[in-house]
């Protein structure tokens, strides 16, 4: 799918492009011959990530955007115009037994998980081209729920349901909505989970593959995705995990407790 020549090449923003697994993908996206936008909360990395993608005449952009504020979204995708692709890797997680969670903290991951997964939707179905590619990024907890997630589980599995409706309304349009979901991925969003004994190695004993994930290996979904390979498939959430899904979610939330000294 790749194309040669600026004047050709397809256009793409990347939202939460300048780090971990966006990163990975505006990089791949490059790679295989698009124009790429960076849009993220830290607009300085998204601009310093723009300049490392090529040189300015190839039209490598970085933007501010924030997913909870729809006028930020809006205002970037007017900016961009029309594009062939769109991918949103913002996400964060908390960690808290529903007990004990402030609704603020619960509402905090759900606005930027799944309300702004709706917001960037709602403005890339308007700015696709017929035919293009929205993609978003969920987790494996989409499908298993893991003691202390309450909020990341339940945007994720709402993240799944939106790509189907998605699918559905852009369709007639030729435009396809699909999810990658990833298992545990070494990024800098993961990097405090991964710091916790225990964590990665009850993650990796219930892989099938027997490792953790690489952002390169979500953004050669994403890449997929966004290819003529996959011209049929829309309405998908592609598990991306080494199987993690086959076997169980590790407790996390215990190894934290235990390092935290409760019992």
């Amino acid at each position: 799918m790749s194309n040669s020549g600026a004047t050709s090449a397809r256009t793409a923003v990347v939202i939460g492009g300048a780090s971990g697994i966006g990163w990975a993908t505006a990089q791949a996206l490059v790679a295989d011959g698009c124009r790429v936008a960076i849009g993220d909360v830290n607009a300085a990395a998204a601009r310093d990530r723009a300049v490392e993608l090529g040189q300015r005449d190839q039209g490598h952009q970085g933007h501010y955007v924030d997913v909870t504020d729809e006028d930020s979204v809006q205002q970037l995708f007017e900016a961009l115009g029309p594009l062939d692709i769109a991918v949103n890797c913002a996400g964060f997680s908390n960690v808290g037994l529903i007990t004990d969670m402030p609704a603020a903290d619960f509402r905090a991951v759900v606005d930027v998980c799944l309300t702004g997964a709706f917001i960037v939707a709602k403005h890339a179905g308007r700015h696709l081209r017929e035919g293009g590619c929205l993609v978003s990024i969920s987790s494996l907890n989409g499908r298993q729920p893991a003691a202390g997630m309450s909020a990341y589980c339940a945007a994720k599995a709402g993240l799944s349901m939106l790509t189907q409706v998605a699918a559905l309304e852009l369709g007639p349009r030729g435009i396809r909505v699909n999810a990658v979901a990833p298992g545990f991925v070494h990024t800098p969003l993961t990097a405090p989970a991964a710091a916790v004994p225990g964590v990665v190695e009850d993650y990796v004993d219930n892989t099938a593959i027997g490792r953790a994930g690489t952002p390169q290996d979500i953004a050669d979904a994403v890449v997929y995705l966004c290819s003529s390979g996959s011209s049929w498939l829309t309405g998908e959430v592609l598990d991306i995990n080494g199987g993690a899904h086959l076997k169980k979610y590790p407790d996390v939330l215990a190894h934290v407790m235990r390092l935290a000294g409760q019992p």
